[in-house]
C-alpha cells in the first residue's frame, strides 16, 4: 500500500476516536454546562486535538513531537472551529450541524496542516 494512503488511513482512524472525544466533550459542555456552541466546540476540539497530536506522532507520522508546529496548527484549526461554533450561535443551528462541519473541516484541513506544520 502506498505510504501516503497508509498515513491517511491511520490518520483517519485516529480521527474517528478524535471525533468521539470532540463530540462527547461538546455534548458535556453544551448540554450539561449550558455553554454556547462556540465555546463548547472550541473546548471539545482542543481536548480532542491534543489526543490526536500524541497518537499521530507515534502511529501516523512516527516522528518526534513538534510543539511549535502543533501550536501553529492548533491556532489555525481552533480559529476555524470557534468560527463554525460562532456561526451556529448566531444562526441557531442544530448542534449536530456544528459538529459535522467541524469534523469534516478537521479531517481534511487538519491532515494537510498536520503534515505541513507539525510532522514535516
Amino acid at each position: 500500500m502506498d505510504n501516503q494512503v497508509k498515513q491517511f488511513l491511520t490518520y483517519a482512524t485516529i480521527g474517528v476516536v478524535n471525533t468521539g472525544i470532540h463530540w462527547g466533550a461538546f455534548g458535556c459542555f453544551y448540554n450539561f454546562l449550558d455553554w454556547s456552541q462556540s465555546t463548547s466546540n472550541l473546548l471539545g476540539f482542543l481536548i480532542a486535538v491534543t489526543f490526536s497530536y500524541v497518537m499521530n506522532a507515534k502511529f501516523t507520522f512516527k516522528k518526534e513531537q513538534n510543539l511549535v508546529g502543533y501550536i501553529k496548527m492548533v491556532l489555525v484549526m481552533a480559529s476555524i472551529t470557534w468560527g463554525i461554533g460562532w456561526c451556529a450561535d448566531q444562526s441557531d443551528w442544530f448542534p449536530l450541524i456544528t459538529l459535522v462541519l467541524s469534523s469534516a473541516t478537521s479531517l481534511i484541513l487538519g491532515f494537510v496542516l498536520t503534515k505541513l506544520l507539525v510532522f514535516r
